[in-house]
């Protein structure tokens, strides 16, 4: 074959080469800024979930340590009032009730 066939062939290769890189440049760059706004919106959400949290801690900690408040004597008062239901109709504790049909 003549050497004269593959320089026209060469020279529209140049050109569809820096098209196509272009093409690509740009795809990546896209895939980029939508990955940034993505993560962008994640550690905005991470933040918000992380204040709520810190809010609920807030307050679980204000009711724990207020002097009026006594968490341990207000569940074995729970405990004993179920104790008393449950000796009153005879039931161990173990065993549920059975619905009468």
């Amino acid at each position: 074959m003549n050497i004269g066939v593959f320089i026209p062939i060469l020279a529209l290769m140049i050109p569809i080469i820096a098209i196509w890189t272009k093409h690509q440049q740009k795809l990546a760059e896209m895939n980029v800024s939508s990955t940034a706004q993505a993560t962008a919106e994640q550690a905005a959400q991470y933040v918000s979930k992380v204040q709520q949290l810190e809010d609920r801690v807030r307050v679980l900690e204000r009711i724990v340590t207020d002097g009026g408040y006594n968490v341990a004597t207000q569940i074995e008062a729970l405990r004993d009032q179920k104790r008393v239901e449950d000796e009153s109709t005879g039931v161990p504790l173990d065993v549920k009730r059975q619905e009468k049909a």
